[in-house]
């Protein structure tokens, strides 16, 4: 077979287009593959798929695939067909999207490797401005986005994740029943709640249609939220108020350390579940809480709490177990826990609805991990722009792709 029929059987590129020549330049590490098509074909019009015969034509070139290390480009004379109804129009071409400069092989392999590399490290294999990559990017990603449907979303999780050092950061909200990301905006203020409304709206979502969001305890979400999703539950994320009862114990036991000294180097202890400590720290545990301290007594506070929000069946009301526990922390004379227990009762409604929603901000955490991987990798973004088309590309489950 000679090299020119191998080319146009590689290609795919149908009846009216065939390989004309090659040229392998070893120096320049570098193939060209021209192409023509037959005069007098008829092509498609772009608008109404009409056969419409060739009206001019301007050469154009792509970057395809390497073969093996040698950069491979395309070159072909591109027509405009004449259409009776739609005027002059430059016809669609089987191997590229208009005005991309790659084939469509080629950005169907630099959307794969997004998935694994930094878009910097992938630019520099392929000895292509990263800019460029990123406009094939955000192409696909803005693709899918535009084939949104968003009329059967109901519950909504929300989380703000920082995109680089200096606490830039954006909101991301997720539907909480198809674990996908469905809006990324710039901030994580109330007006972020208000960006997204606006994208529900745009994309067949009804505000009414809204019953949940989860989220923390962030006064800019609660506000945005309650003005935007008036008919919405607030379900605040049991996994941070679990957080903030940790660092309760912990500043309990920073500030009885001081005269304690059996205290120091047991932050982690405090922290652990009783099962899930060393037989080591087991021991130290057991040796301390015979000294009656108030950072032992803070903990057994945090076992009984966790205990409530368990997502196991109880046999108890959790509601009324709750108060009991309201009641015992405010009068436990630990500031910290008075502290938390005030934040408890301030967001009560917020709090207790979990036991009916049942709503957490876990699977957040799971695509906040593969975001964070990825910043990671590509050691932050110099854009929010570019880091919000990642989190979509990685966290909103995209199914558009160029092949």
């Amino acid at each position: 077979m000679k090299d020119i029929d191998l080319f146009q059987a590689a290609l795919g590129l149908g009846n009216e287009w065939f390989v004309t020549k090659t040229e392998f330049k070893p120096t320049e590490k570098r193939l060209d593959i021209y192409l023509d098509f037959e005069r007098g074909s008829h092509f498609e019009c772009p608008v109404c798929q009409t056969p419409c015969g060739a009206y001019d034509a301007k050469e154009q070139v792509w970057q395809h695939l390497n073969f093996f290390q040698y950069k491979t480009y395309l070159h072909a004379w591109v027509p405009r067909i004449s259409c009776k109804e739609h005027g002059i129009k430059q016809i669609n071409i089987p191997w590229a999207r208009e005005r991309s400069g790659f084939t469509l092989l080629f950005e169907a392999m630099i959307m794969a490797l997004v998935d694994q590399m930094p878009v910097k490290d992938i630019a520099d294999m392929m000895e292509v401005e990263d800019t460029r990559l990123w406009r094939i990017i955000e192409h696909y990603v803005n693709k899918d986005l535009e084939r949104s449907d968003l009329s059967t979303v109901r519950r909504i999780g929300v989380d703000e994740t920082s995109s680089q050092k200096g606490h830039k950061y954006v909101s991301l909200f997720v539907d909480l029943d198809t674990r996908k990301v469905v809006f990324v905006t710039k901030g994580k203020d109330s007006s972020s709640v208000q960006a997204f409304k606006d994208h529900l709206i745009k994309y067949g979502g009804s505000p009414e249609r809204i019953t949940d969001f989860s989220c923390d305890l962030s006064p800019a979400f609660i506000n945005g939220i309650e003005d935007n999703f008036p008919r919405a539950h607030i379900t605040f994320d049991k996994f941070h108020v679990m957080k903030l009862l940790n660092n309760a114990v912990d500043e309990t036991r920073r500030s009885e350390q001081v005269e304690e000294k059996d205290l120091k180097k047991t932050r982690y202890i405090w922290l652990k579940n009783p099962e899930n400590l060393t037989k080591k720290q087991k021991e130290k545990l057991q040796s301390i809480s015979s000294l009656q301290l108030k950072t032992g007594r803070a903990y057994r506070m945090k076992l009984i709490f966790q205990r409530i929000f368990s997502a196991e069946p109880v046999t108890f009301d959790r509601v009324e177990a709750l108060r009991k526990w309201y009641g015992w922390a405010i009068r436990s004379r630990i500031d910290a826990i008075v502290e938390f227990a005030k934040t408890l009762k301030r967001h009560w409604e917020g709090i207790t609805h979990w036991f009916v929603s049942t709503i957490n901000n876990a699977i957040l955490e799971g695509l906040n991990s593969l975001v964070q991987a990825a910043k990671t990798r590509a050691r932050g973004f110099r854009s929010i722009e570019y880091f919000k088309l990642i989190i979509y590309r990685v966290a909103g489950k995209m199914v558009y792709l160029p092949i």
